[in-house]
């Protein structure tokens, strides 16, 4: 793989808009006939595009660089299903993967959607396969490490998600430490609840790391006793959520006045086992989130979480991979904003709820 020659680089409206000396507004508004720009500014315009071969139409970019017109999606599958539909339903793949197609489909591109198995054996050449179908490839999960990205990426561009930024790849991701820091500050310091436990998500997943070292490390400043380790150790299922309640309640062992779990299907899995054994979010037991999904708001009762941006996700993610195609260098890491969504799961009541000032800005709602 490290054999096959790189397309060329492709010019870019910012290489114009820099060749012209001109914003990159002022080249769009004359590219795409808007506006009234001055005549100067168009001149100035044309001439960059005429210097630079620069080719604004999609479709002839595609034709010059021997494109296809594909990316390809990739997401890593899961073992155990007990919640029905849940493996169906996907919810924050869902919703990154419908912000990949818009994104696509403003480029003319088409979008393909695979999976590899958790066991699955030999996934390097299962996904060279795949990117021999496409023009560059989005990683959901942490399916290669550093210098399998590093082989596959000589053959196309390829964007994590979920993963670690590396010198051939690039990384999205949404700012896990300010979410887990305001979440941190809500529970201890305005609840006071002074015993709290992290549910974690996958073992191997970058984001979950870092939200447990946070957890971790700002728990303890505030003072607070934590709970973690194999006995929390779930896999951003609800199924696996659930499965870490009913085990620590068969062990005898007692609950944490607050558990922040790694993600919204976790929190989902685990209020389920704490109803089902007679136990009320959040009278005894607070719980919350992070992501955000669509399911969030109409849990009984709504699930305070951390929101991701998650179609911006997807949107970011094929933007970025866009602008590698046939170009190499540029940044390596991406980091959206998160916000702090206050619910009724953590313990407060029904109305408007203004977070700390050190932290996300938070809001209500339902």
């Amino acid at each position: 793989m490290a054999g096959v020659r790189r397309a060329k680089a492709i010019p870019t409206i910012y290489d114009v808009a820099s060749r012209a000396g001109v914003s990159i507004a002022s080249v769009s508004r004359v590219l795409n006939g808007q506006g009234s720009p001055k005549a100067e500014t168009r001149k100035k315009v044309l001439r960059a595009v005429r210097a630079l071969s620069f080719v604004p139409d999609g479709a002839a970019r595609a034709l010059s660089n021997n494109l296809k017109e594909v990316v390809a999606v990739v997401f890593r599958r899961g073992g155990e299903v007990a919640f029905e539909d849940e493996e169906e339903s996907l919810l924050f793949l869902d919703v990154i993967n419908r912000g990949i197609e818009i994104a696509a489909q403003r480029r003319g591109f088409d979008v393909l959607i695979s999976s590899v198995g958790t066991n699955d054996e030999n996934v390097p050449a299962r996904l060279a396969a795949i990117a021999g179908k496409a023009d560059g490839l989005i990683l959901h999960d942490q399916m290669l490490s550093e210098p399998e990205i590093a082989r596959l990426a000589d053959v196309v561009p390829i964007v994590t998600l979920a993963g670690r930024p590396t010198p051939k790849s690039i990384n999205v991701r949404c700012d896990n430490g300010s979410g887990i820091r305001a979440l941190i500050h809500h529970l201890v310091i305005e609840h006071g609840y002074r015993n709290i436990a992290y549910l974690s998500g996958g073992a191997d997943s970058p984001d979950n790391l870092a939200r447990a070292r946070v957890f971790e490390t700002e728990a303890f400043a505030a003072g607070a006793q934590i709970q973690v380790g194999p006995a929390w150790q779930g896999d951003y299922s609800a199924v696996g959520g659930a499965n870490v309640i009913a085990s620590l309640l068969d062990s005898g062992r007692d609950l944490p006045r607050a558990i922040v779990c790694a993600n919204d299907q976790t929190a989902l899995g685990a209020m389920h086992a704490l109803a089902r054994r007679g136990i009320k979010v959040p009278d005894d037991v607070a719980v919350t989130g992070f992501d955000d999904v669509p399911v969030a708001r109409h849990l009984h009762p709504p699930l305070t979480t951390v929101r991701q941006p998650i179609k911006e996700l997807g949107v970011t993610a094929f933007d970025v991979l866009y602008s590698r195609m046939g170009t190499a260098g540029g940044q390596h890491e991406v980091v959206l904003p998160v916000q702090l969504i206050i619910r009724e799961s953590c313990g407060c009541s029904h109305r408007p709820v203004v977070g700390p000032s050190r932290a996300p800005v938070a809001s209500s709602e339902t």
